[in-house]
């Protein structure tokens, strides 16, 4: 029985490892780096990862930073691009439809994400008892609604 539990902590670790492997930037292709580095000239604390087909990239800007995280294909194209964001940098729309629905809840790691040429925003919602996480688009339509 210990065999077979020590067995499968190996396989659980080995697949994480398999999943995203953290990499040095000079393992990075160049054709990526040279679209990021020009994109991102002032990003600070920058780590790569490599997750399947794709290169992750989580990285700061400004001194108390701003946080992205970016993933690559293998031919230098963005396929995703999450930034946190304050909740003033909301659109009207979204931060509409928070009060029409949530008036009184804290908002909370606000996210926004480019992903197939669309916009959308993420964020947590919380009040004394029960905590949201909520996608909505730029219209301030709620795509996703999950209680945490």
């Amino acid at each position: 029985m210990k065999n077979l539990i020590l067995t499968i902590s190996v396989l659980c670790l080995s697949f994480n490892h398999i999943s995203a492997q953290d990499i040095h930037q000079n393992e990075v292709p160049s054709v990526i780096l040279n679209q990021f580095q020009k994109n991102f000239p002032k990003a600070s604390d920058i780590d790569w990862e490599i997750k399947g087909n794709l290169y992750e990239v989580e990285f700061e800007t400004r001194f108390l930073g701003d946080d992205h995280k970016i993933l690559y294909s293998r031919d230098g194209k963005m396929v995703r691009h999450d930034e946190e964001i304050s909740k003033n940098k909301l659109p009207k729309t979204v931060l509409a439809t928070i009060n029409k629905y949530y008036a009184g809840y804290k908002v909370d790691d606000v996210k926004r994400i480019f992903k197939n040429g669309k916009t959308i925003y993420k964020a947590e919602l919380k009040n004394h008892s029960i905590e949201w996480k909520i996608v909505f688009d730029s219209q301030g339509r709620i795509l996703q609604k999950k209680e945490d």
